[in-house]
């Protein structure tokens, strides 16, 4: 007979292995979009420096000064575009893998926000590609003293725009934070409001601490942080309203 400490070990080993296998499963969905990607390697740098290259001036061009560039820019941007691109499935994975410990009520709460986290990443992600690209870059174009000429890096704009998309699409995952704070009573509404002063405060420092030091580029991270800040506030309104409504439907299942 095995003993109850034997029946912990195996359900322990049980999980690690099935955690081992969902990592390489996740690893391997990255490896094959990156293999399958590599021939695109050059389109993709291209079309992620599209607002670059169309801010810069006339017959000015990006420049390689490291001779491996040429191969590596493109080679370290499409790993993280199949990262990017695997991300759902990598978050399937993980709610697989936490999903059998969470109680019915939570998982209709978790699946919601799983899928909103991947929406938003991608949307800021989107933002700064579409939106806040084009004006910072002429911007930086414009602003160039007189006899300087424009020819960044590849290796430099390639660590710009990766640093980028990080930062506005984790400043993107606000509302999910604020909600998650109101869900689990960490937080309530009325609270959070009271401090959007500081809140404000908080994202100009972010957008600081994340982005070049122009006060546009800063603004640009700063403001929809504000924005999402608010759309959690609205959403976690919801969530207590209706966690009143469910606790007050079981005292009443209870008093009769």
């Amino acid at each position: 007979m095995t003993s109850a400490e034997d029946e912990k070990e195996l359900t322990l080993i049980d999980h690690l292995i099935e955690l081992r296998d969902r990592i390489i499963r996740c690893l391997l969905a990255i490896i094959i979009l990156f293999l399958a990607l590599f021939a695109f390697a050059n389109d993709i740098y291209t079309y992620v420096a599209t607002p670059l290259l169309d801010a810069l001036p006339e017959g000015s061009t990006m420049i390689a000064i490291d001779p491996t560039s040429p191969f590596f820019a493109p080679f370290k941007l499409t790993f993280y575009v199949a990262f990017l691109i695997a991300a759902p499935y990598v978050l399937y994975q993980i709610w697989s893998f936490i999903a059998p410990g969470l109680y019915q009520r939570e998982k209709a709460i978790a699946i919601p926000l799983f899928i909103s986290s991947v929406l938003l990443f991608y949307a800021g992600v989107a933002f700064a590609r579409y939106i806040l690209f084009g004006y910072v870059f002429a911007f930086f174009v414009s602003v160039a003293p007189e006899g300087i000429s424009v020819a960044p890096d590849i290796n430099s704009f390639l660590s710009f725009a990766l640093t980028i998309f990080l930062a506005f699409g984790i400043a993107f995952e606000v509302p999910i934070a604020v909600f998650i704070l109101i869900w689990v009573g960490l937080a309530d509404p009325d609270s959070l409001t009271e401090k959007r002063p500081y809140v404000i405060v908080g994202c100009f420092v972010v957008g600081m601490l994340l982005t070049p030091s122009d006060p546009f580029t800063q603004s640009m991270l700063a403001i929809p942080m504000w924005m999402l800040f608010e759309v959690g506030i609205i959403a976690g309104r919801m969530i207590r309203k209706k966690q009143a409504q469910e606790e007050a439907d079981e005292a009443n299942q209870t008093s009769s």
